[in-house]
């Protein structure tokens, strides 16, 4: 008899712009999937109209238990891979997924941008959009469109590639 394993929240990397189509396909193959989408006005030519966005390119979170459902989910068309962290599936924490849930759920929320080249080694910031969204961290190499930036949680070290635009000083309180 097969030991039940408690679900667990996985990221997976889709091809560009299939989101919500692999979102939908995976729920109609009966695994827990969520694409978190936020409200966003797009422009066209003749009108402008609001859209379900998703929050993150080309990443959706299945919330799976075993061998068999990771399986349907990289057979699902759309689906390119788990994401991978210390060559293992990534593990998303249920804290960060309920965050994402959170901050969708936030009206008026307020993102700040700034110039892509303030940023630069040893600054100290904050992450103001996606997932990390509020953590703090450190910069270890500025770019003109990408930031990396060292975050350490629950005693661990993880340098994360960011566009600029996700990042804010910190203020010294």
């Amino acid at each position: 008899m097969e030991e039940k394993r408690e679900k667990k929240w996985f990221a997976i990397y889709t091809k560009p712009r299939w989101e919500k189509k692999v979102n939908a396909k995976l729920i109609e193959k009966g695994i827990e999937s969520w694409c978190p989408v936020q409200k966003k006005e797009s422009q066209w030519s003749d009108r402008r109209k609001i859209i379900d966005d998703p929050l993150f390119k080309s990443y959706v979170f299945v919330h799976i238990a075993n061998e068999d459902e990771r399986l349907k989910v990289l057979r699902t068309d759309g689906v390119i891979q788990f994401i991978h962290y210390l060559k293992k599936p990534a593990v998303i924490r249920d804290e960060e997924i309920e965050l994402i849930r959170s901050y969708l759920l936030e009206k008026n929320v307020n993102i700040t941008v700034e110039n892509l080249r303030q940023f630069s080694e040893n600054n100290k910031v904050v992450i103001r959009k996606g997932v990390f969204m509020d953590a703090e961290g450190t910069v270890i190499k500025g770019g003109n469109k990408k930031v990396y930036v060292r975050l350490e949680s629950l005693e661990q070290l993880m340098i994360v590639e960011f566009p600029a635009e996700h990042l804010s000083h910190k203020t010294v309180n």
